[in-house]
């Protein structure tokens, strides 16, 4: 007997990440993209139209309609911007389907921080305190019994991957931390880097800094919760000239006497069963080049034993372990599939 496949619909197939999962979808052998749907009318044409590189996905883009979508799919992707997955999330709830959704809108489970982190009143309120958070690395089991999962952001993943066992461990001050990462520019979605191209490129530089990034919130709230205690950091991001890959090195202050052949072994055996986060061997880093178009984050600690400090590099795509890998990921868990199913 053939074997059913999981229909997917997506919702928001414009931006990078709409595309970066239909990508890995011609490749999925237990899932099928059954519908897609856009939030704007020019999104409404046959997806050869859109994507001509894009083979096996022999559909055309449809206008939202919410009955059609939960008809046609038993799992649904949102891609959408920031504030806009909050009003279509509970429709989809009252249709009994399983939702990832990609933007932030249900990773922060403060509403008021969400309010002013983003200038909107939270408007699912109900639905957010069923979100939860997809990094499956720490939450697999939440994952597997979810019907909903918040997709992380691609600098939270980066970072949460690289200090989570000095963190679990206790290795570390946890008013020390300071977060320095680089993304591509597609990670500020593709308006912006219209923009960027038109009038900046080729540019390195650092923005919102001094602690007005609004995956702050996100940050803090997943690295108190692997603490258990409520803590702040220090992180500045940075644009890179290139299109894809995200680098993120991390310092604190090591609150006990360990060597780096010994944080290293602390880290290997912390992610010995996951096939995605990889500790490289000692003396070796990360680099973006090897990351990309892959959904691996590459991770490699080490200890500054001459100011006693904690160093952890770690590199992903921020397109595919940074979103919608890490989401195609998440509903293979949710589904009971192969986790790696389309991935590798």
């Amino acid at each position: 007997m053939k074997k059913v496949k999981v229909r997917v619909g997506i919702v928001g197939i414009t931006g990078y990440t709409g595309e970066e999962l239909l990508r890995i979808f011609t490749r999925h052998q237990s899932a099928q993209v059954s519908c897609i749907m856009g939030r704007e009318s020019s999104e409404t044409k046959p997806l050869a139209q859109i994507y001509p590189h894009i083979k096996g996905i022999n559909l055309s883009c449809d206008a939202l309609d919410i009955t059609k979508l939960t008809t046609l799919s038993d799992v649904v992707f949102l891609a959408l911007p920031h504030k806009v997955s909050m009003d279509i999330v509970p429709e989809l709830f009252k249709a009994g389907k399983k939702i990832i959704d990609l933007s932030a809108d249900f990773r922060i489970k403060d509403t008021a921080e969400y309010s002013k982190w983003y200038g909107v009143a939270h408007n699912a309120q109900a639905e957010l305190k069923k979100a939860v958070y997809g990094l499956s690395e720490l939450y697999r089991e939440d994952i597997i019994n979810a019907s909903f999962v918040a997709n992380p952001g691609c600098y939270p993943t980066s970072i949460l991957l690289a200090l989570a066992p000095a963190i679990k461990h206790k290795l570390i001050d946890l008013d020390s931390i300071i977060i320095d990462s680089k993304s591509g520019i597609s990670g500020a979605g593709r308006k912006t880097v219209l923009n960027y191209m038109a009038n900046e490129h080729p540019n390195f530089r650092a923005y919102s800094v001094a602690g007005v990034h609004r995956h702050i919130p996100e940050i803090e709230q997943e690295l108190s919760r692997l603490a258990n205690k409520k803590l702040q950091v220090t992180f500045t991001p940075h644009i890179i000239p290139v299109e894809r890959g995200m680098l993120s090195t991390v310092y604190a202050s090591i609150n006990t006497k360990i060597s780096s052949a010994q944080l290293h072994g602390i880290y290997k055996d912390f992610y010995k069963n996951e096939i995605f986060a990889r500790v490289l061997d000692e003396k070796s880093l990360p680099g973006i080049k090897n990351v990309v178009s892959t959904n691996y984050c590459d991770i490699a600690p080490g200890v500054d034993e001459r100011t006693n400090r904690l160093v952890v590099v770690s590199a992903l795509d921020n397109l595919v372990k940074g979103a919608s890998g890490q989401a195609v990921q998440n509903m293979n868990l949710m589904f009971g599939l192969k986790e790696s199913e389309g991935l590798i």
